[in-house]
């Protein structure tokens, strides 16, 4: 796809760009080269420093970036001026913390004698730049969470960003430069998909981390482990939200509406698929059906709007073709179910909730990328956790439930890389981040994100 904007609200294109050329390409791989050099020998105060400059010009920048994004894949403006908020603090977070998690460890007495050494210390080095194939439902967020670690642990970073978010892209390779970072130690490569293996496979360039589908992890993955590089994979998902008959009702519907359309739906943590316990499925369906009708669909760049259009016309028919063929095999439409009417222009698709699903329809093992919930009526706790387990996705789940021995089974059983009880999945700078089975794996976040592309080094002392 061309290098370009295109508002997803009306179908026009705003701006083009060049891609990157040969030359180019090799002037930003040299220079990336180079930063490494000089930035592995800092220290995290100026690290911290000039991570700290980054995040207070973001903020100063809010409501810029904000607009930049919502024009660019029609987010809602609450939300992308939430998403530039949640940077800064991400930022300032590991500013402030990524001396701790990456201070020296220092085995244990006896360990360190046993193995002849008069004193023995693991210390974590960084390793060289790192290439990010990054996405364009959160197009700051997704960036920030791989760049501020990488930064803070002494690696630079080269963003390939998608091709329908390149001024955001720019925005960020600006902002970096700005705040203080040395040339080559942050740069955006403006470069279309076809070109990632060629700046993967370069010698300079040490790991690779995506976000984004499972098509785009397995190639990335596959060329990184020919030349023997680490990956990180963040996939897609189809998370489940399972209410049980101790729960809060309304509170869990409330949620679950918030939880499925956030970002438009285009999240791959949202909720998708919601696994409602008989006792209580009737009253949650209304109350949750209710919810999904009643939000405000219209222009993102409007406050009151609640759910924007989806990011591409090829989105909303890839969103219709599930949709179809679920009705078509007996599932119900609740609410929703086509294009809103007055919004001809843009991309736009009604909250949508089926019920009646079955494991004939593809809507049951695919990831839906839209404001389209999925209800099914469940008989215990053990019909849950199958149908719960059944994708071959395991990013995140959510359950409702007061009963802790439930609390248990789902902690214990659920196949995912984050369990949220009575509340809706959500990423934190705290908190590691990432998925099993085929939504990835690696984990971002926290002092497991920013280990993730260090190199544990044993330092050995002989007597």
């Amino acid at each position: 796809m061309p290098i370009a904007t295109v508002n997803p609200s009306t179908g026009e294109t705003v701006r083009t760009f060049d891609a990157f050329d040969a030359d180019r390409i090799e002037q930003c791989l040299a220079t990336a080269a180079d930063a490494y050099r000089s930035h592995r020998l800092t220290e995290f105060t100026t690290r911290s420093r000039l991570l700290h400059s980054a995040a207070d010009l973001l903020e100063s920048e809010v409501e810029d970036v904000a607009r930049t994004m919502t024009t660019e894949m029609g987010k809602p403006i609450n939300a992308a001026r939430a998403e530039a908020k949640k940077c800064v603090k991400a930022m300032r977070w590991y500013a402030d913390h990524a001396a701790e998690a990456l201070a020296d460890e220092h085995p244990a007495a006896a360990d360190v004698k046993d193995s002849g050494a008069a004193r023995a210390i693991v210390r974590y080095r960084p390793i060289g730049p790192i290439l990010a194939v990054m996405p364009w439902n959160f197009p700051l967020w997704q960036v920030v969470r791989f760049a501020a670690p990488a930064l803070m642990a002494g690696n630079v970073g080269l963003l390939k960003h998608a091709s329908n978010v390149p001024q955001t892209a720019l925005y960020l390779d600006d902002l970096f430069r700005r705040a203080g970072f040395p040339q080559g130690c942050f740069q955006t490569l403006l470069i279309g998909s076809g070109a990632v293996e060629s700046v993967l496979r370069d010698r300079r360039v040490a790991a690779a981390t995506l976000t984004g589908s499972e098509p785009a992890g397995r190639s990335v993955a596959s060329v990184a482990g020919d030349e023997i590089k680490k990956t990180v994979l963040e996939l897609g998902g189809s998370d489940p939200y399972i209410v049980m008959p101790s729960a809060d009702i309304a509170r869990a519907a409330e949620v679950a509406v918030t939880a499925r359309t956030q970002n438009n739906g285009q999240s791959c943590i949202a909720a998708k698929r919601f696994l409602v316990h008989g006792e209580v499925y009737d009253e949650f369906a209304e109350r949750f059906t209710a919810g999904m009708a009643a939000l405000v669909v219209g222009d993102p760049q409007q406050e009151e709007t609640q759910v924007g259009p989806l990011v591409s016309e090829q989105g909303r028919a890839d969103l219709e073709e599930l949709v179809e063929d679920a009705v078509r095999l007996g599932a119900r439409t609740l609410c929703g179910g086509k294009r809103p009417e007055g919004l001809e222009r843009g991309w736009y698709y009604e909250p949508t909730v089926l019920a009646d699903i079955t494991d004939r329809m593809r809507i049951d093992q695919e990831e839906t990328f839209g404001p389209v919930a999925t209800l099914y009526r469940v008989g215990d706790l053990e019909e849950a956790i199958d149908i719960a387990n059944s994708t071959p996705f395991g990013l995140s789940s959510n359950a409702w439930t007061r009963d802790e021995v439930e609390v248990e089974r789902f902690e214990r059983d659920l196949e995912a890389g984050g369990v949220f009880i009575n509340g809706m999945t959500a990423s934190h700078p705290g908190l590691p981040f990432g998925g099993a089975k085929r939504s990835g794996y690696g984990r971002e976040l926290a002092g497991h994100g920013i280990r993730e592309f260090c190199n544990p080094t044993t330092v050995w002392h002989g007597v």
